[in-house]
Protein backbone atom coordinates (compact mmCIF):
# COMPACT_ATOMS: atom_id res chain seq x y z
CA UNK A 1 0.00 0.00 0.00
CA UNK A 2 2.90 2.36 0.67
CA UNK A 3 3.73 2.35 -3.07
CA UNK A 4 0.39 3.89 -3.96
CA UNK A 5 -0.28 7.65 -4.17
CA UNK A 6 -2.08 9.36 -1.23
CA UNK A 7 -5.49 7.77 -0.92
CA UNK A 8 -8.16 6.63 1.51
CA UNK A 9 -9.75 3.22 1.84
CA UNK A 10 -13.41 3.89 2.63
CA UNK A 11 -15.36 1.33 4.62
CA UNK A 12 -19.08 0.63 4.74
CA UNK A 13 -20.40 3.64 6.71
CA UNK A 14 -22.47 3.42 9.86
CA UNK A 15 -25.55 5.32 8.70
CA UNK A 16 -27.78 4.77 11.72
CA UNK A 17 -27.28 4.13 15.46
CA UNK A 18 -28.34 0.47 15.12
CA UNK A 19 -26.69 -0.34 11.79
CA UNK A 20 -24.18 -3.20 11.88
CA UNK A 21 -24.18 -4.13 8.20
CA UNK A 22 -25.75 -3.09 4.92
CA UNK A 23 -26.10 -3.82 1.23
CA UNK A 24 -25.08 -1.55 -1.63
CA UNK A 25 -28.26 -1.20 -3.66
CA UNK A 26 -26.75 0.97 -6.39
CA UNK A 27 -23.57 2.89 -7.16
CA UNK A 28 -24.27 6.43 -8.38
CA UNK A 29 -20.66 6.84 -9.55
CA UNK A 30 -18.09 4.71 -11.33
CA UNK A 31 -14.33 4.39 -11.10
CA UNK A 32 -12.61 7.56 -12.28
CA UNK A 33 -15.55 9.85 -11.50
CA UNK A 34 -14.77 13.05 -9.61
CA UNK A 35 -17.00 14.17 -6.75
CA UNK A 36 -17.60 17.18 -4.53
CA UNK A 37 -18.81 17.52 -0.96
CA UNK A 38 -22.45 16.44 -0.82
CA UNK A 39 -22.38 14.18 -3.90
CA UNK A 40 -23.91 10.73 -3.34
CA UNK A 41 -21.53 7.80 -3.74
CA UNK A 42 -24.11 5.04 -3.52
CA UNK A 43 -27.40 3.93 -2.00
CA UNK A 44 -27.08 1.66 1.02
CA UNK A 45 -29.87 -0.64 2.19
CA UNK A 46 -30.01 -1.15 5.95
CA UNK A 47 -32.42 -3.22 8.01
CA UNK A 48 -34.70 -0.18 8.27
CA UNK A 49 -34.35 1.96 5.15
CA UNK A 50 -32.38 2.85 2.03
CA UNK A 51 -29.96 5.68 2.82
CA UNK A 52 -27.67 7.80 0.61
CA UNK A 53 -23.94 7.66 1.40
CA UNK A 54 -22.58 11.07 0.45
CA UNK A 55 -19.11 12.59 0.34
CA UNK A 56 -17.61 15.00 2.85
CA UNK A 57 -14.79 16.35 0.63
CA UNK A 58 -13.72 16.72 -3.01
CA UNK A 59 -11.87 13.96 -4.81
CA UNK A 60 -12.21 11.06 -7.22
CA UNK A 61 -13.10 7.37 -6.98
CA UNK A 62 -9.97 5.34 -7.75
CA UNK A 63 -11.37 1.87 -7.20
CA UNK A 64 -14.70 0.28 -6.30
CA UNK A 65 -13.99 -2.76 -4.12
CA UNK A 66 -17.55 -4.04 -3.67
CA UNK A 67 -20.09 -4.23 -6.47
CA UNK A 68 -23.76 -3.46 -5.93
CA UNK A 69 -26.08 -6.36 -5.31
CA UNK A 70 -27.14 -8.82 -2.65
CA UNK A 71 -24.76 -9.64 0.15
CA UNK A 72 -24.36 -8.10 3.59
CA UNK A 73 -21.29 -5.90 4.14
CA UNK A 74 -20.21 -5.27 7.72
CA UNK A 75 -19.75 -1.64 8.80
CA UNK A 76 -16.10 -0.68 8.31
CA UNK A 77 -15.46 -3.30 5.61
CA UNK A 78 -13.71 -1.62 2.63
CA UNK A 79 -15.99 -0.72 -0.27
CA UNK A 80 -13.92 1.76 -2.30
CA UNK A 81 -10.71 3.77 -2.56
CA UNK A 82 -10.79 7.53 -3.07
CA UNK A 83 -8.02 9.97 -3.96
CA UNK A 84 -7.78 13.73 -3.83
CA UNK A 85 -6.04 14.08 -7.23
CA UNK A 86 -7.95 12.55 -10.18
CA UNK A 87 -4.58 11.96 -11.91
CA UNK A 88 -3.84 9.27 -9.30
CA UNK A 89 -6.80 7.08 -10.31
CA UNK A 90 -4.85 4.99 -12.85
CA UNK A 91 -2.41 3.85 -10.17
CA UNK A 92 -5.18 1.73 -8.60
CA UNK A 93 -6.53 0.00 -11.72
CA UNK A 94 -4.88 -3.31 -10.78
CA UNK A 95 -5.43 -3.05 -7.05
CA UNK A 96 -7.33 -5.98 -5.56
CA UNK A 97 -8.64 -6.35 -2.05
CA UNK A 98 -6.72 -8.75 0.18
CA UNK A 99 -8.21 -10.95 2.91
CA UNK A 100 -6.54 -8.89 5.59
CA UNK A 101 -8.02 -5.67 4.29
CA UNK A 102 -11.47 -7.25 4.04
CA UNK A 103 -11.54 -8.11 7.73
CA UNK A 104 -12.61 -5.63 10.39
CA UNK A 105 -9.64 -3.41 11.34
CA UNK A 106 -7.28 -4.95 13.89
CA UNK A 107 -4.07 -3.87 15.57
CA UNK A 108 -1.92 -5.61 12.91
CA UNK A 109 -3.94 -4.48 9.89
CA UNK A 110 -4.37 -0.86 10.88
CA UNK A 111 -1.36 0.35 8.89
CA UNK A 112 -2.70 -1.04 5.59
CA UNK A 113 -6.40 -0.39 6.14
CA UNK A 114 -6.99 2.98 7.77
CA UNK A 115 -10.61 2.25 8.73
CA UNK A 116 -12.08 4.29 11.59
CA UNK A 117 -11.34 2.81 14.99
CA UNK A 118 -14.28 2.49 17.41
CA UNK A 119 -14.59 5.51 19.66
CA UNK A 120 -15.25 4.94 23.32
CA UNK A 121 -18.47 6.43 24.72
CA UNK A 122 -17.90 9.99 25.85
CA UNK A 123 -19.54 11.59 28.84
CA UNK A 124 -19.89 15.29 28.18
CA UNK A 125 -20.76 17.79 30.86
CA UNK A 126 -22.32 21.14 29.90
CA UNK A 127 -19.48 23.34 28.68
CA UNK A 128 -18.69 26.42 30.77
CA UNK A 129 -18.88 29.89 29.30
CA UNK A 130 -15.07 29.97 29.44
CA UNK A 131 -13.42 26.96 27.90
CA UNK A 132 -10.19 25.41 29.13
CA UNK A 133 -7.44 24.61 26.65
CA UNK A 134 -6.15 21.05 26.87
CA UNK A 135 -4.14 18.90 24.55
CA UNK A 136 -6.40 17.75 21.70
CA UNK A 137 -7.20 14.07 21.83
CA UNK A 138 -6.25 12.12 18.69
CA UNK A 139 -9.63 10.39 18.60
CA UNK A 140 -9.45 10.13 14.81
CA UNK A 141 -6.24 8.08 14.79
CA UNK A 142 -6.08 4.39 14.04
CA UNK A 143 -4.40 1.94 16.40
CA UNK A 144 -1.19 2.37 14.38
CA UNK A 145 -1.19 6.09 15.11
CA UNK A 146 -2.16 7.07 11.55
CA UNK A 147 -4.97 9.62 11.45
CA UNK A 148 -8.22 8.63 9.76
CA UNK A 149 -8.66 11.58 7.44
CA UNK A 150 -9.62 12.40 3.88
CA UNK A 151 -6.83 12.85 1.31
CA UNK A 152 -7.64 16.56 1.02
CA UNK A 153 -7.41 16.94 4.81
CA UNK A 154 -3.96 15.24 4.77
CA UNK A 155 -2.79 17.57 2.02
CA UNK A 156 -4.05 20.72 3.79
CA UNK A 157 -2.50 19.67 7.10
CA UNK A 158 0.84 19.11 5.39
CA UNK A 159 0.70 22.51 3.66
CA UNK A 160 -0.19 24.28 6.92
CA UNK A 161 2.35 22.38 8.97
CA UNK A 162 -0.23 20.76 11.31
CA UNK A 163 0.03 17.35 12.92
CA UNK A 164 -3.08 15.75 11.43
CA UNK A 165 -3.39 13.39 14.42
CA UNK A 166 -4.31 16.19 16.84
CA UNK A 167 -6.97 17.80 14.63
CA UNK A 168 -10.47 16.95 16.01
CA UNK A 169 -12.54 15.20 13.34
CA UNK A 170 -16.22 15.92 12.68
CA UNK A 171 -16.80 13.46 9.82
CA UNK A 172 -18.39 10.01 10.12
CA UNK A 173 -16.95 8.07 13.07
CA UNK A 174 -14.66 11.01 13.86
CA UNK A 175 -12.96 11.11 10.43
CA UNK A 176 -11.01 14.31 9.81
CA UNK A 177 -12.26 16.28 6.81
CA UNK A 178 -10.83 19.33 5.07
CA UNK A 179 -13.09 21.75 6.98
CA UNK A 180 -11.68 20.45 10.28
CA UNK A 181 -8.14 21.30 9.18
CA UNK A 182 -9.15 24.76 7.95
CA UNK A 183 -10.87 25.58 11.26
CA UNK A 184 -8.21 24.03 13.50
CA UNK A 185 -6.30 26.45 15.75
CA UNK A 186 -2.93 24.99 16.82
CA UNK A 187 -2.04 24.96 20.48
CA UNK A 188 1.47 26.10 21.36
CA UNK A 189 3.87 23.87 23.28
CA UNK A 190 3.50 26.02 26.38
CA UNK A 191 -0.26 25.62 26.31
CA UNK A 192 -0.11 21.82 26.19
CA UNK A 193 1.66 21.54 29.52
CA UNK A 194 -0.81 23.48 31.63
CA UNK A 195 -4.57 23.89 31.37
CA UNK A 196 -5.26 27.62 31.19
CA UNK A 197 -8.74 28.98 31.92
CA UNK A 198 -8.74 31.62 29.18
CA UNK A 199 -11.61 32.78 27.01
CA UNK A 200 -11.42 30.87 23.71
CA UNK A 201 -13.97 29.36 21.32
CA UNK A 202 -15.50 26.20 22.69
CA UNK A 203 -14.25 22.79 21.65
CA UNK A 204 -14.98 21.08 18.35
CA UNK A 205 -17.75 18.48 18.15
CA UNK A 206 -17.03 15.33 20.16
CA UNK A 207 -17.87 12.07 18.35
CA UNK A 208 -19.21 9.12 20.31
CA UNK A 209 -20.69 5.71 19.58
CA UNK A 210 -23.52 6.59 17.21
CA UNK A 211 -23.77 10.24 18.22
CA UNK A 212 -21.88 13.54 18.21
CA UNK A 213 -21.88 16.14 21.02
CA UNK A 214 -21.76 19.77 19.91
CA UNK A 215 -20.59 22.13 22.69
CA UNK A 216 -22.65 25.29 22.99
CA UNK A 217 -21.35 28.82 23.12
CA UNK A 218 -22.20 31.00 26.09
CA UNK A 219 -24.55 33.02 23.87
CA UNK A 220 -26.44 29.92 22.73
CA UNK A 221 -26.82 28.75 26.33
CA UNK A 222 -28.14 32.15 27.37
CA UNK A 223 -30.70 32.22 24.54
CA UNK A 224 -31.85 28.70 25.39
CA UNK A 225 -32.22 29.60 29.07
CA UNK A 226 -34.25 32.72 28.24
CA UNK A 227 -36.58 30.83 25.90
CA UNK A 228 -37.09 28.05 28.47
CA UNK A 229 -37.83 30.60 31.18
CA UNK A 230 -40.23 32.48 28.90
CA UNK A 231 -42.10 29.33 27.97
CA UNK A 232 -42.34 28.44 31.68
CA UNK A 233 -43.29 31.87 33.01
CA UNK A 234 -45.58 33.21 30.28
CA UNK A 235 -49.10 31.75 29.93
CA UNK A 236 -49.04 31.40 26.15
CA UNK A 237 -52.14 31.10 24.03
CA UNK A 238 -52.46 31.24 20.27
CA UNK A 239 -54.76 32.82 17.69
CA UNK A 240 -54.65 32.13 13.94
CA UNK A 241 -56.10 33.99 10.98
CA UNK A 242 -56.02 33.48 7.19
CA UNK A 243 -55.15 36.54 5.11
CA UNK A 244 -56.03 37.21 1.47
CA UNK A 245 -52.99 38.77 -0.20
CA UNK A 246 -54.19 39.72 -3.69
CA UNK A 247 -54.68 43.40 -2.85
CA UNK A 248 -51.41 43.84 -0.95
CA UNK A 249 -49.50 42.06 -3.73
CA UNK A 250 -51.01 44.45 -6.25
CA UNK A 251 -49.91 47.38 -4.07
CA UNK A 252 -46.43 45.91 -3.81
CA UNK A 253 -46.22 45.71 -7.60
CA UNK A 254 -47.25 49.36 -7.96
CA UNK A 255 -44.79 50.51 -5.29
CA UNK A 256 -41.91 48.65 -6.91
CA UNK A 257 -42.67 50.28 -10.25
CA UNK A 258 -42.38 53.64 -8.51
CA UNK A 259 -39.24 52.66 -6.58
CA UNK A 260 -37.43 51.42 -9.67
CA UNK A 261 -38.56 54.30 -11.88
CA UNK A 262 -35.69 56.46 -10.70
CA UNK A 263 -33.19 53.67 -10.01
CA UNK A 264 -33.12 50.38 -11.89
CA UNK A 265 -30.69 48.93 -9.33
CA UNK A 266 -32.88 49.76 -6.33
CA UNK A 267 -33.94 46.82 -4.18
CA UNK A 268 -37.63 46.07 -4.44
CA UNK A 269 -40.13 46.13 -1.61
CA UNK A 270 -41.04 42.64 -0.42
CA UNK A 271 -44.29 41.20 0.86
CA UNK A 272 -42.62 40.81 4.26
CA UNK A 273 -41.87 44.55 4.37
CA UNK A 274 -45.56 45.36 3.86
CA UNK A 275 -46.64 42.80 6.48
CA UNK A 276 -44.27 44.33 9.05
CA UNK A 277 -45.80 47.75 8.33
CA UNK A 278 -49.32 46.28 8.65
CA UNK A 279 -48.42 44.75 12.02
CA UNK A 280 -47.13 48.11 13.28
CA UNK A 281 -50.35 49.79 12.18
CA UNK A 282 -52.37 47.10 13.96
CA UNK A 283 -50.39 47.84 17.13
CA UNK A 284 -51.36 51.50 16.80
CA UNK A 285 -55.00 50.50 16.33
CA UNK A 286 -54.93 48.15 19.37
CA UNK A 287 -52.23 49.70 21.58
CA UNK A 288 -52.93 47.51 24.62
CA UNK A 289 -51.19 44.64 22.76
CA UNK A 290 -47.99 46.71 22.51
CA UNK A 291 -47.23 46.10 26.15
CA UNK A 292 -45.24 44.18 28.76
CA UNK A 293 -45.99 42.42 32.05
CA UNK A 294 -44.07 44.25 34.81
CA UNK A 295 -45.33 42.19 37.81
CA UNK A 296 -47.29 45.00 39.50
CA UNK A 297 -48.27 46.95 36.36
CA UNK A 298 -48.83 46.43 32.63
CA UNK A 299 -46.61 48.81 30.70
CA UNK A 300 -48.04 50.03 27.36
CA UNK A 301 -45.47 51.52 24.98
CA UNK A 302 -45.92 54.60 22.82
CA UNK A 303 -43.68 53.44 19.96
CA UNK A 304 -43.86 50.13 18.08
CA UNK A 305 -40.33 48.69 18.06
CA UNK A 306 -40.25 45.42 16.10
CA UNK A 307 -37.69 42.61 16.28
CA UNK A 308 -37.56 40.76 12.94
CA UNK A 309 -35.91 37.36 12.58
CA UNK A 310 -33.23 37.16 9.85
CA UNK A 311 -30.72 34.44 8.98
CA UNK A 312 -30.87 30.88 10.25
CA UNK A 313 -29.01 28.36 12.40
CA UNK A 314 -25.92 29.81 14.08
CA UNK A 315 -26.46 33.00 12.03
CA UNK A 316 -29.99 33.69 13.30
CA UNK A 317 -30.51 37.24 14.56
CA UNK A 318 -33.46 39.36 15.70
CA UNK A 319 -32.39 42.93 14.89
CA UNK A 320 -34.54 45.83 16.05
CA UNK A 321 -36.57 48.16 13.83
CA UNK A 322 -37.33 51.22 15.93
CA UNK A 323 -40.59 53.18 15.77
CA UNK A 324 -41.89 51.22 12.77
CA UNK A 325 -45.26 52.93 12.94
CA UNK A 326 -43.67 56.25 11.96
CA UNK A 327 -41.62 54.79 9.08
CA UNK A 328 -42.52 54.47 5.44
CA UNK A 329 -42.49 51.09 3.71
CA UNK A 330 -39.32 51.93 1.71
CA UNK A 331 -37.44 52.81 4.90
CA UNK A 332 -38.56 49.54 6.54
CA UNK A 333 -37.52 47.63 3.42
CA UNK A 334 -34.05 49.20 3.39
CA UNK A 335 -33.48 48.42 7.08
CA UNK A 336 -34.54 44.77 6.75
CA UNK A 337 -32.46 44.29 3.58
CA UNK A 338 -29.40 45.69 5.37
CA UNK A 339 -29.89 43.26 8.27
CA UNK A 340 -30.36 40.30 5.91
CA UNK A 341 -27.08 41.17 4.14
CA UNK A 342 -25.31 41.55 7.49
CA UNK A 343 -26.61 38.18 8.71
CA UNK A 344 -25.17 36.51 5.60
CA UNK A 345 -21.76 38.15 6.05
CA UNK A 346 -18.86 36.85 8.11
CA UNK A 347 -19.28 39.60 10.71
CA UNK A 348 -23.02 39.02 11.25
CA UNK A 349 -25.44 41.59 12.67
CA UNK A 350 -23.87 43.93 15.21
CA UNK A 351 -24.90 43.27 18.82
CA UNK A 352 -26.04 46.87 19.29
CA UNK A 353 -28.58 46.35 16.50
CA UNK A 354 -30.29 43.50 18.33
CA UNK A 355 -31.93 45.34 21.22
CA UNK A 356 -35.25 44.40 22.82
CA UNK A 357 -38.33 45.65 21.04
CA UNK A 358 -41.99 45.62 21.99
CA UNK A 359 -43.02 42.93 19.48
CA UNK A 360 -41.43 40.15 17.37
CA UNK A 361 -42.23 38.98 13.83
CA UNK A 362 -40.99 35.69 12.39
CA UNK A 363 -41.51 34.89 8.70
CA UNK A 364 -41.12 31.19 7.84
CA UNK A 365 -42.81 31.42 4.46
CA UNK A 366 -39.53 30.97 2.57
CA UNK A 367 -39.31 27.45 4.02
CA UNK A 368 -42.81 26.49 2.93
CA UNK A 369 -44.13 26.44 6.51
CA UNK A 370 -47.87 27.03 6.68
CA UNK A 371 -48.12 28.07 10.34
CA UNK A 372 -46.01 28.28 13.47
CA UNK A 373 -46.68 29.11 17.15
CA UNK A 374 -43.59 31.06 18.27
CA UNK A 375 -42.29 31.40 21.83
CA UNK A 376 -42.75 34.90 23.22
CA UNK A 377 -39.55 36.70 24.22
CA UNK A 378 -39.96 38.27 27.66
CA UNK A 379 -40.83 41.00 28.49
CA UNK A 380 -42.76 41.24 25.21
CA UNK A 381 -46.39 40.11 25.27
CA UNK A 382 -46.84 39.11 21.60
CA UNK A 383 -45.04 37.34 18.78
CA UNK A 384 -46.36 36.93 15.23
CA UNK A 385 -45.40 34.08 12.88
CA UNK A 386 -46.11 34.36 9.14
CA UNK A 387 -46.47 31.30 6.94
CA UNK A 388 -46.05 30.71 3.23
CA UNK A 389 -48.16 32.51 0.63
CA UNK A 390 -50.03 29.96 -1.48
CA UNK A 391 -52.87 29.75 -3.95
CA UNK A 392 -56.11 28.45 -2.41
CA UNK A 393 -59.71 28.04 -3.51
CA UNK A 394 -61.94 30.12 -1.22
CA UNK A 395 -65.61 31.22 -1.19
CA UNK A 396 -66.27 34.22 -3.42
CA UNK A 397 -67.91 36.84 -1.18
CA UNK A 398 -68.42 39.37 -3.99
CA UNK A 399 -72.22 39.78 -4.28
CA UNK A 400 -71.89 40.78 -7.94
CA UNK A 401 -69.96 37.64 -8.88
CA UNK A 402 -71.70 34.64 -10.44
CA UNK A 403 -69.02 32.29 -9.17
CA UNK A 404 -69.33 30.47 -5.85
CA UNK A 405 -65.57 30.04 -5.37
CA UNK A 406 -62.48 31.90 -6.50
CA UNK A 407 -58.72 31.40 -6.46
CA UNK A 408 -56.72 33.72 -4.20
CA UNK A 409 -53.25 34.01 -2.72
CA UNK A 410 -53.57 33.26 0.99
CA UNK A 411 -51.29 33.31 4.02
CA UNK A 412 -51.79 31.95 7.55
CA UNK A 413 -50.64 34.15 10.44
CA UNK A 414 -50.41 32.86 14.02
CA UNK A 415 -50.13 35.12 17.05
CA UNK A 416 -48.66 33.98 20.37
CA UNK A 417 -49.96 36.10 23.27
CA UNK A 418 -49.27 36.52 26.98
CA UNK A 419 -52.67 36.03 28.66
CA UNK A 420 -51.59 38.18 31.62
CA UNK A 421 -51.32 41.19 29.30
CA UNK A 422 -53.57 40.49 26.31
CA UNK A 423 -56.79 38.53 26.80
CA UNK A 424 -58.56 36.67 24.02
CA UNK A 425 -60.87 39.52 23.04
CA UNK A 426 -58.03 42.02 22.65
CA UNK A 427 -55.95 39.46 20.76
CA UNK A 428 -58.86 38.89 18.38
CA UNK A 429 -59.20 42.65 17.89
CA UNK A 430 -55.51 42.91 17.01
CA UNK A 431 -55.68 40.11 14.44
CA UNK A 432 -58.86 41.63 12.98
CA UNK A 433 -57.06 44.98 12.61
CA UNK A 434 -54.03 43.27 11.08
CA UNK A 435 -56.26 41.41 8.61
CA UNK A 436 -57.98 44.68 7.69
CA UNK A 437 -54.68 46.43 6.92
CA UNK A 438 -53.43 43.49 4.83
CA UNK A 439 -56.61 43.01 2.81
CA UNK A 440 -57.22 46.77 2.43
CA UNK A 441 -53.62 47.94 2.07
CA UNK A 442 -54.55 51.48 1.04
CA UNK A 443 -55.30 52.04 4.72
CA UNK A 444 -51.58 51.71 5.46
CA UNK A 445 -51.19 55.18 3.97
CA UNK A 446 -53.64 56.80 6.42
Amino acid sequence: MSSYPPHEVVGMPNLSPTMESGTIARWNMKEGDSFSAGDVFCEVETDKATVDFDSQDDGAIARILTEAGPGEIQCGEPIMIIVEDPDDVDAFKDYTITPSSAEPPKQEAAASTPAPAPVAPVTVTPPPAVATITTPSPSSASSSGRAVASPLAHMLAKELGYDIRVVPGTGPNGRIIAADVKEYVPVSAADTTTALPIAVPLAAPVPGMGFTDYPLTATAQEVAARLAASKTNVPHYYLTVDLELDSILALRKSLNVAVKAGDDEAAGITLNDLLVKAAACAMKAVPTANASWMESVVRVYDNVDVNVAVGNGDSLYTPLLKNVGAKGVKSISDDIAAYVDAAASDDGVAAESCGMGTFTIINLGMYGIKSCAPIITEPQACALALGAAENRIIPDTNPDSEEIYKEAVMLTATMSLDHRVVDGAVGAQWLSAFKGYVETPESLLL
